[in-house]
């Protein structure tokens, strides 16, 4: 670590002190910490994962950005990097891994079809992008995209986190330690909970809009 990483703008340490003083704020300290110890959940769900798996590898070596301690667990994991196809059936068990991750967490859409379904975007058990359900920090293009993409798209994170300051994060807010998102219902389709009063409202307004075409008189036919 230098000095000149957390060093604050505005404050000049004189040269005999420099490498020995620095004068910087809260945030940059916590940012710089969580920065350099991201934690990704070692999880795969397509071809993506096998990107994701060399980018760990030694040829690109994840652990010169303090990401190389992939958990098998949430309870221990900072990153969720959804790789791969997202499917109705697998987005129910998604959405609990995500709610069992502790704060700060952060979300990566790795590739196109967990970004917005990719060549599979019709079928029918396809979800049309993880960002309908989850909130997603970072999205990564390509089919499926390559080490370097992925990289590239950690780097933007760690930029995000930079930019994170303790007085408005939430999870540095009073309240409830973090907001669970409903996990989705498997039935005959995929129902995100969320929805169900606008899908209640939708079948009341369409069965009151049968019931009035009902009641009208049918019209006269000449003779």
């Amino acid at each position: 670590m230098t000095t000149s990483e957390l060093n604050s703008p505005g404050y000049d340490v004189p040269p005999e002190m420099q490498g020995q003083v620095s004068v910087t704020t809260l945030d940059r300290i916590f940012n710089f910490g969580q920065r350099w110890s991201l934690w990704p959940m070692m999880f795969g769900l397509a071809c993506c994962a096998i990107e994701m798996m060399a980018t760990a590898a030694s040829r690109y070596d994840l652990a010169r950005f303090g990401m190389e301690v992939m958990r098998p667990s949430p309870r221990q994991s900072d990153v969720m990097i959804v790789a791969g196809t997202v499917t109705k059936k697998m987005v129910p068990a998604i959405v609990r891994l995500y709610n069992q991750m502790p704060e700060p967490k952060y979300v990566v859409s790795m590739g196109a079809c967990a970004s917005g379904g990719g060549p599979f975007k019709e079928g029918y058990n396809v979800v049309a992008g993880i960002d309908k359900f989850l909130p997603v920090d970072v999205y990564i293009p390509g089919c499926p995209p390559t080490p370097q993409a992925l990289l590239a798209g950690l780097i933007k994170l760690q930029e995000k986190v930079d930019r994170q300051t303790r007085s408005q994060n939430r999870w540095y807010q009073k309240g409830p330690d973090q907001v669970s998102i409903p996990i989705p219902i498997l039935g005959p389709d995929l129902i995100d909970p969320r929805r169900i009063p606008e899908i209640k409202k939708t079948i009341a307004d369409a069965a009151r809009q049968a019931e009035a075409q009902a009641a009208q008189p049918a019209p006269e036919q000449s003779a």
